[in-house]
Parts: C-alpha cells; sequence; structure tokens
C-alpha cells in the first residue's frame, strides 16, 4: 500500500470538523458535571439540615433536586456517548482512508447517532434548566419579601 502526503493530509482534514465538535462537547460535559457538583453539595447541605429540623420546604426543595440531578445524569451519558461516537467517526475516517475498507456508511450512521445523542443531552439539559428556573421563581413568589407590611427588614 503506498500512502501519500497528499491522502493523510486529505484525511486530516476531514477529521477537524469533528475534533472541533468533540471540544465543544467536552466543554458541555464540564458544564454539566459542574452543575450536577453544585446539585449535589446543595442536597447535601439540605440533608444535613433535616437531620436536625424537619421541614417540608428543605423535601420539597430535595424532590426537585433529585429531578434535576437526575436529568442531568441523562445529558452527562448523552454527551459522553455523543464523544465517544465522534471519535469513533474520526478513527473510521484514518481507517477507511489507509486500508480503502468501505466504511462510509459506519462513518455516517456513527455521525448520525451521535448528533442525536447531542440533541438529547441537550433536551435533558434544557429540562434541567426549566426546572431550576421554575422552583426559583415558585421560591421567589412563595417567600414574604423584606420591608412588607409585617415581615422584618
Amino acid at each position: 500500500m503506498n500512502l501519500q502526503i497528499s491522502d493523510i493530509g486529505h484525511v486530516i482534514q476531514l477529521a477537524i470538523a469533528p475534533v472541533f465538535l468533540l471540544t465543544g462537547v467536552c466543554t458541555k460535559l464540564s458544564v454539566l458535571i459542574n452543575r450536577l457538583a453544585r446539585i449535589i453539595d446543595r442536597m447535601r447541605v439540605l440533608e444535613e439540615r433535616l437531620d436536625t429540623a424537619h421541614n417540608d420546604n428543605y423535601l420539597d426543595e430535595l424532590d426537585t433536586l433529585y429531578r434535576r440531578s437526575h436529568l442531568i445524569n441523562s445529558a452527562i451519558t448523552l454527551s459522553t456517548a455523543c464523544g465517544f461516537l465522534i471519535c469513533l467517526v474520526i478513527a473510521m475516517l484514518f481507517l477507511s482512508d489507509t486500508t480503502n475498507l468501505p466504511l462510509d456508511r459506519y462513518i455516517a450512521a456513527s455521525f448520525v447517532f451521535g448528533m442525536v445523542a447531542l440533541i438529547g443531552s441537550f433536551v435533558h439539559f434544557l429540562r434541567e434548566i426549566l426546572i431550576a428556573s421554575r422552583f426559583m421563581r415558585d421560591h421567589r413568589h412563595a417567600r414574604p419579601r423584606a420591608g412588607a407590611p409585617g415581615v422584618p427588614r
């Protein structure tokens, strides 16, 4: 097999776009992991408070945090699957060019499944954000404001 430098250059050019996509997925994973860490920290605080005093508000917030953590875990799983599939695309691009194997359909399928996983990850992420926003909005309206009649400043 006679592999030309120009052939390798062509494969590298084809692999650049998936590499940039992989960078974006990794950045998104970092954001998701940070959000999950914040949720876990808040759950620990609430569980410690529940050990000393029973409060229905704490239980409601724990339920919301549990739903959010489940959605974030799903988004992390889907983002990781997307990253794996994009890595597979990159590897198959090099394999197909260096071995002349007809991997076109596998490359296309892996890319499409990777995009489906990424879309699913964004959907779960958006649902988590909407739950967090709704909880904050509801919690803010349920609490009396400082300076209102009968509320100490």
